[in-house]
């Protein structure tokens, strides 16, 4: 009987939809295994189709092309450790969420999902059958209990394998991040560890996908929850991890213990690596944005040169009588620090010729909101001509607040393909903004260095859409709005607990209303980073025609 037993975890990044490009990963991945003389390769939940790929595996040319995908792979690696990949399975009739043992050129054994999420961006329920509670396989002489994702944050999955003789249990994930996420797997692993007597190995994949990042952060606990080995966050790696036998049972000797930022740099890498991966697996090269001058387009330029590089940002000043000279100044300066390409085009002859066209059915009104977002849809529609030209996808820049009540102009500011701090509460695109000036990493293609301005930072807010015009003309204090927003979306809160909370009831009523009213927008807005368990999109599904008002 082996004493010893080495395997290789494959923290990768797979592309939806990319059978061939993650099957080749997976063999590359494989063929470092044998040469490191493992006896498996383990990659993580659903490798060979991508993750989440939603509704598109319930297609049968697609899931019955990944399945076999998977047999042509089992074929091409027979000759070395085995492999353990995530992928479909179809039988009787009912599709299955699997994990794929691949051994001497076939498919040894399909582990099958048990428990399926049914919250926040998961809609598995609805795309796949619940596999049975099942024991372990056997890879050589050793035991090895597969919890796919979700049946690890049970008890019945991880105890059942444990009962039926697993040696130590192999967790596969497709698990997006959360601001705090990582805590909240080691406390549900930490528990099945405690639980069962048996190491366990997380295995988590990294990348983008649409709002969703995969962090990696793979981890490997010992009985009685002590960390062997940690992996770092958002970075592909190969890492091996080798298991001892002991008379008290397998023990995973002491790895890599990677360092794991702070909240506030993960979401900024977080942000970094969506808008990165959601360019490349689109097939885009290069984006551009309309500069304004405010704090919002100056994150969302510094997010973009950190993740393709000053090269491939261009950045529009769209001025109107109403921009402000030191937006002028403040928007050359952030383009200038960031290395980027900076275009002046003044929308004033545009803005004169819309108006002289509708002046004669606006004649007897008064200017209002209509003029203001006539400007505001101009700059999108010349935003959109320089895409169309030039191939180069339009980056949206509204932070959380704006979107959450509707302080945006949709076919206007809300056009583009792509928004990265689409979940990044005004509040925290302060305190990020500071955050990067004062901070530099590898990962990032910018400067180092003060490239947003404090001016910038510190300014009032401002759309400039009308003389003197703030933001706080028109909301709550960015403090209390932000507050009352938290409540409201993230907690679910009554407007009796915001007003429990400290905040004057009709402000809540208020901003309650403008969050209902704003539903239509968020419809057609942009995908954006998620960073948070209640994004705008998947996490946060409410009808757009909603008379229901909390009178509480």
């Amino acid at each position: 009987m082996s004493d010893r037993f080495r395997l290789t975890l494959a923290q990768l990044n797979p592309t939806v939809g990319d059978l061939e490009g993650n099957a080749a990963r997976a063999k590359a991945a494989w063929q470092e295994a044998r040469f490191a003389g493992a006896d498996m390769v383990a990659l993580p939940e659903m490798f060979i189709t991508g993750y989440n790929t939603q509704d598109l595996v319930r297609k049968p040319a697609f899931f019955e092309a990944a399945i076999a995908r998977i047999d042509a792979l089992a074929a091409e690696c027979a000759d070395g450790p085995a492999m353990g990949i995530g992928g479909p399975w179809f039988e009787d009739g009912r599709l299955f969420n699997a994990y794929h043992i691949l051994k001497g050129g076939k498919v040894n054994r399909r582990v099958l999902k048990h428990h399926l999420p049914n919250e926040t961006v998961f809609d598995e329920v609805r795309l796949y059958d619940s596999g049975p509670l099942g024991g372990p396989y056997s890879v050589g002489n050793t035991r090895i209990g597969t919890p796919i994702c979700e049946d690890a944050w049970h008890e019945d999955v991880a105890e059942t394998l444990a009962e039926t003789g697993a040696e130590f249990l192999l967790v596969p994930n497709g698990s997006p991040y959360y601001r705090g996420k990582l805590e909240t797997r080691l406390n549900h692993m930490v528990s099945r560890v405690v639980e069962t007597g048996l190491p366990l190995i997380y295995l988590n994949m990294v990348g983008g996908q649409d709002d969703q990042v995969f962090d990696g952060a793979s981890f490997v606990l010992n009985p009685g929850g002590e960390m062997a080995m940690i992996l770092p966050p958002f970075e592909e790696e190969l890492a091996t991890v080798d298991l001892v036998r002991t008379p008290e049972g397998w023990r995973a000797e002491a790895g890599v213990k990677a360092h794991q930022p702070d909240a506030w740099e993960q979401d900024y890498r977080c942000m970094v690596e969506a808008l990165r991966d959601y360019c490349r697996k689109t097939g885009f090269g290069k984006v551009l944005l309309g500069l304004s001058g405010g704090i919002d387009s100056a994150l969302v330029a510094t997010i973009a040169v950190d993740a393709l590089g000053a090269e491939n940002v261009r950045c529009v000043m769209l001025p109107s009588e109403y921009t402000s000279q030191a937006s002028l100044e403040d928007a050359e300066a952030i383009a200038k620090a960031l290395g980027c390409r900076y275009d002046y085009v003044p929308i004033t002859e545009s803005r004169a010729a819309v108006t002289n066209t509708l002046a004669p059915l606006f004649e007897g009104t008064q200017a209002d909101i209509t003029e203001e977002n006539i400007q505001s849809r101009l700059r999108g529609l010349l935003l959109m001509a320089l895409s169309n030209k030039f191939g180069s996808m339009l980056l949206t820049t509204g932070n959380k607040s704006e979107v959450a009540v509707g302080y945006a102009t949709i076919y206007g500011d809300m056009n583009g393909g792509y928004n990265p701090i689409k979940d990044l509460y005004k509040t925290r695109v302060f305190e990020t903004c500071r955050w990067r000036n004062a901070n530099h990493r590898p990962w990032m293609k910018g400067p180092e260095g003060e490239v947003i301005p404090p001016r910038v930072i510190d300014k009032p807010p401002s759309a400039e859409l009308r003389e003197d015009q703030k933001d706080e003309d028109s909301l709550p204090p960015y403090e209390v709005l932000d507050a009352i927003l938290t409540l409201l979306i993230d907690e679910e809160a009554s407007v009796a607990d915001c007003v429990a909370a400290g905040f004057d009831r009709d402000t809540v009523k208020r901003v309650e209303h403008l969050v209902y009213i704003s539903e239509y927008k968020r419809f057609q807005s942009a995908p954006g980073t998620r960073l948070t368990h209640r994004a705008f999109w998947l996490d946060r599904r409410y009808p757009i025609v909603n008379r229901w008002r909390d009178e509480s």
